[in-house]
This record gives C-alpha cells, structure tokens and sequence, in this order.
C-alpha cells in the first residue's frame, strides 16, 4: 500500500507528528485546526483524517420490551397526557427516542378532556388501543378501537367527549428531525384514516391469496394518495400490520432500518432479536435495532398480529434496505 510515509510537506517532514516518545499514528491525531484564524468562521474549522473520521463509536440501541408505558397508559384513573418509550439515555442524545430516528408513544385521553400534538415531526403514525373520539388536523378523523390514522405535520387536537377513555400507540420522527434541527413544513399533506373494518377485509383477503416466492411475511402495508407511489405513510417511515398465524414462525431475517413493534394480539408468542429472547405481552412495544437478525414466533392457537413502524423509507429511498433472510 501507498503509504504516505515519506511524511507531508516540505522535505524535512513538517506533516509529521511526534510526541516525546514518537511519532503519533494517524488515528491518535487530534483534529485540527485554523493556525491562524482571522475570523470566527476560521476558528470554527476541524480537521480529521482517514484513519481518524471512520472509526466513531456510538452507542448500541438496545433490544427492548417496553411494558410500562402501556401499563401506565391503560391503568384506570390515569390523567390525559403521554407515556414515552424513552431510551435517549442509553443512545447518548439529548432529546426523547425510541431509536436514533424514531419515538414511540402511547396517549391517554381521559372523557371530556383534550390532548394537544403538535410535534416537531414531518407527521406522526397512530393506532387506537381502547376507546373512540376525534382528531383534528385541518380535516376530522372520528377514530375508534382498532382504526389506524396518520397526521400531518403541525397543530393537531385529540378529543374524547364519550364516557370511556382512550388510549392510543403513536410514532413519531422527531429524533431524526431533532437531529437535524429541522421543522417540517409539507403544505399539502392531509390526514389519513385506515378503518378497522377495512383494515380487517384487508387481512383476510391476503390470507387468502398465495404469497409469491421470497415474500417476508402476511402484512397490510398502509400508504396514501400522497404516498402510493413509495409504499410508505410518511416519507421516511413505513407502517404494516403484520400477522402470523398459530403455530407459525416467521423466518430469521435483518435489514438496514430499525423497527418498533406493537404486539396487538399474541398470546404464547415471542421474538428473537440478535440472540435475546424477547416474551411478547399485549400492548407492549418491541425495539428491533437496525441490522439485527430476528425473528417472530406464534407458539400460541390464534393468529398473532403485530403493528410494526420502520424508518424503511428512509433506506428504500437510498436504495440501501438490505433485507435478506438468513436461513434456520
């Protein structure tokens, strides 16, 4: 290899760095900076090399089984507000999130009260758990067990004027935009609202048709109008309610994009991730870190179903998804 090691500029090795003991490897370099700043641009300059830039080391995102949120969330006597399924801690950022590039929530709207959602996110993903009531963001959506509904970027209200709470799952891209330190802005984005019945007719006429050669799985994958065109719900997230039926396992595979999963019906089920065995309970959110092998399992007499958002679009759109199955 063409090394460079003849040292850098001039010929007596001014490009070189030593400390007391030796020259210094490339990696140990600190960055560097303006000799010489003559303004605050200038001074602002770093410097990094090739041995140095490519070797950063970030916190894993952990598999994980969030319960409590939920738990809180469908208590009886719980107050409106949210219930994050925060591991900012363990990710080392300093805002709320799920993932790098995604937060989960769960809602709770007592009767009579209202809850505001007006996220720094380019839309937010919703499913009903328990209850019904009303969003409003530019057009209604009348919500009840079991609808999945998208909102646009901007102030929205959730209400419930019926006697019974409702409790809601929701994600969010609020850690990617945070990250960016962006505020989305999409004029003509609109509401969408997926009904539980026609989610349902959905279910049933897939599992009544033959999967294709390499097909992942039995899933709706809910897009828009808007959106059709990627298959997505949001431009950077992609929502499907994936199924499996008793006695079933879905085969071990990986891909590039994180998931967050909502375990909406599975008794005596659970998911392998990266070697960990991770028991499912109802409305609990399951955390797939991206390019982990996983797999589910239905161990149980009844069909599982399973809501699993992904910064898929992300990927797709970057032509960097990499799913594969990886046999066993």
């Amino acid at each position: 290899m063409c090394s460079g090691a003849e040292g850098g500029l001039g010929d007596g090795g001014e490009g070189r760095h030593h400390f007391d003991d030796g020259p210094v490897g490339m990696a140990a370099l600190p960055a560097g900076r303006a000799a010489q700043p003559a303004n605050e641009a200038q001074a602002r300059a770093r410097y990094f090399n090739s041995a140095n830039a490519f070797n950063i080391h970030l916190d894993p995102v952990p598999a994980r089984v969030f319960t409590d949120p939920a738990a809180a969330a469908l208590a009886d006597g719980t107050a409106t507000g949210y219930f994050p399924c925060d591991q900012s801690a363990q990710l080392g950022c300093p805002w709320p999130a799920t993932t790098p590039f995604m937060l989960a929530r769960y809602a709770r709207i007592a009767p009579g009260t209202s809850l505001a959602a007006d996220f720094a996110a380019s839309g937010s993903i919703w499913y009903v758990i328990a209850g019904r009531g009303k969003a409003v963001a530019g057009s209604p959506v009348d919500f009840s067990q079991g609808d999945v509904f998208y909102l646009p970027a901007g102030a929205a209200t959730l209400r419930v004027d019926g006697p019974d709470a409702a409790v809601l799952w929701l994600v969010t891209d609020e850690p990617m935009l945070a990250y960016h330190g962006l505020r989305a802005a999409r004029p003509d984005d609109a509401a969408v609202h997926f009904k539980a019945s026609d989610i349902s007719v959905e279910i049933e006429r897939i599992h009544r048709s033959v999967p294709d050669a390499g097909t992942s799985g039995l899933a709706v994958v809910f897009s828009s109008v808007a959106m059709q065109a990627r298959r997505n719900l949001m431009p950077a997230l992609t929502l499907s309610l994936n199924t499996l039926p008793p006695g079933c396992a879905q085969s071990p595979h990986r891909h590039n994009s994180a998931a967050l999963t909502l375990i909406v019906a599975g008794a005596d089920c659970h998911s392998r991730v990266d070697g960990q065995d991770c028991p499912w309970s109802e409305w609990a959110t399951l955390v797939t870190p991206a390019g982990a092998p996983h797999s589910h399992h239905n161990d149980g007499q009844h069909r599982a179903d399973f809501l699993i958002v992904q910064d898929g679009g992300l990927y797709y759109e970057a032509r960097t998804m990499g799913f594969e199955f990886l046999g066993g």
